[in-house]
């Protein structure tokens, strides 16, 4: 079997803020600095999808892009575009919406559905600026 890695990119703008609710507002700013701020921040992310497979035989295909395009769409874009992290994602909720804690929920909401639109989801990356990103391959090691 051949494999191939295949990347889609979807962006979302959303705000948040870093704050540790068992600390002091002292504590808080001198961990997260800015990003503590009461009044929040926001981003414009970037989100990359890499899936893998063997092409199909009849499409030559890993995953239809247009599915995958559909699916983080849907599980991610449409959860999280112009949305607070803090106060509007249900699947955020109690979570503190640093950029690592959020492509693990990233993960999580599309592991599924990318696996039934015949793909396997490798790796995730979410750029929060053009100096700052995370990548997520599911708790595996990437190499």
């Amino acid at each position: 079997m051949k494999t191939v890695y295949i990347t889609r990119r979807e962006t979302f703008n959303a705000a948040h803020k870093l704050w540790n609710d068992n600390w002091t507002d002292e504590k808080n700013e001198e961990v997260f600095g800015r990003c503590s701020n009461h009044n929040w921040h926001g981003h414009n992310f970037t989100l990359y999808v890499t899936v893998k497979g063997a092409p199909h035989p009849d499409t030559g295909f890993v995953i239809n892009l247009k599915d995958l395009s559909e699916i983080i769409k849907d599980e991610i874009i449409e959860q999280l575009d112009h949305k607070n992290l803090n106060l509007d994602v249900p699947f955020l909720k109690g979570v503190l919406a640093s950029t690592e804690n959020v492509i693990i929920a990233i993960w999580d909401r599309l592991r599924e559905p990318v696996s039934k639109a015949g793909g396997e989801l490798v790796k995730l990356k979410l750029v929060e600026t053009e100096n700052n990103y995370v990548e997520y391959y599911g708790g595996r090691e990437p190499f």
